[in-house]
C-alpha cells in the first residue's frame, strides 16, 4: 500500500531541494528505499517529479527576476549575474544536464529562465538529469550497482 505521507513528504522535500531552500532530498530517498515499504520505482518517480518541478519554479523566477536587478535589495550583484550568464551562454543548454549538481545546479536553472531558454527544452534536460541522479542513487542504495 502506498503511504501518502511518505511519498508526499518526499515530493515536498525534493521540490524544496531544487529551490533556494536548504533542503536535501537524497537522505530521505535513501531512508525510504532502505525501509522497503514503498516500491523503489515510485519513490524515484516522486522524487524526480518534485525536484524537476522545483527547478521549473526556478526557471519561472529567472524569467521575472531581471525586472528587479537594478533594485538595491536585489540579492545578486551585477558582476556575479553577468558571470553566470556568460558561463551559460558559453556552455549552452547542455549545461542543464548538471542541474542535479550541488551548489551550481540551482543557479543554472534560474539563469536558464533569465536567458529565456525554451521551457520544454529546459524541462526535458532537467528532468533527464534529475531522474538519472535518483535512479543511480536508488540502484546504489539497493545494491544493484
Amino acid at each position: 500500500m502506498i503511504d501518502l505521507a511518505a511519498t508526499g513528504g518526499l515530493f515536498l522535500v525534493a521540490f524544496g531541494a531544487a529551490t533556494i531552500l536548504p533542503f536535501q532530498s537524497e537522505p530521505l530517498l535513501v531512508g525510504l528505499l532502505l525501509a522497503g515499504d514503498q516500491p523503489p520505482w515510485l519513490l524515484v518517480l516522486v522524487a524526480s517529479l518534485g525536484n524537476t518541478l522545483g527547478s521549473a519554479a526556478n526557471w519561472v523566477l529567472g524569467r521575472w527576476i531581471h525586472r528587479w536587478r537594478d533594485r538595491s535589495w536585489f540579492p545578486v550583484k551585477p558582476a556575479a549575474l553577468a558571470k553566470a550568464e556568460g558561463w551559460y551562454r558559453r556552455w549552452g543548454r547542455w549545461s542543464l544536464l548538471l542541474s542535479w549538481a550541488p551548489v551550481m545546479g540551482d543557479p543554472l536553472t534560474v539563469i536558464a529562465g533569465v536567458l529565456r531558454e525554451p521551457f520544454w527544452v529546459f524541462l526535458l534536460l532537467v528532468a533527464a538529469a534529475k531522474t538519472g541522479r535518483y535512479v543511480v542513487l536508488a540502484l546504489v542504495t539497493l545494491g544493484l550497482m
